[in-house]
């Protein structure tokens, strides 16, 4: 089942508006969030849809946030706009892709469990 909240955070030092979406893979974020950010060029661009739009995705970046005042990185898809979301402007929409490695879980009540970025400690098979 598809979850989704929307929690303040920060992106890079700077407060941002994400949609925590347990529909979507990846992880967007405008990309006037990600100046000075590590960017990586794709080997071969692949399409997304994304709010109704195909977006070709020919980079992504690595960023630092904070959830609640814990520090997580991820591996971002820019975009230059994501619209709304519960009159809500979004800066960013948090996938999968960042929301399982962290152990984020989108509660019934809306709100986020944190409990592998308060942990910080991981297995791995």
């Amino acid at each position: 089942m598809m979850s989704r909240v929307i929690w303040t955070i920060e992106i890079e030092g700077e407060p941002a508006k994400a949609l925590f979406d347990t529909g979507a893979f990846h992880t967007y974020v405008l990309r006037k969030y990600l100046e000075g950010v590590p960017m990586l060029p794709m080997s071969k661009p692949y399409e997304v849809a994304l709010g109704g739009e195909t977006i070709e995705v020919r980079e992504r970046g690595l960023i630092n946030g904070k959830i609640e005042g814990l520090d997580f990185d991820a591996s971002v898809v820019p975009v230059e706009s994501l619209g709304k979301a519960n009159d809500h402007d979004l800066d960013a929409i948090i996938g999968t892709s960042t929301m399982n490695p962290w152990e984020i879980t989108v509660n019934s009540d809306g709100t986020l469990s944190l409990e592998g970025l308060k942990r910080r400690k991981f297995i791995e098979y």
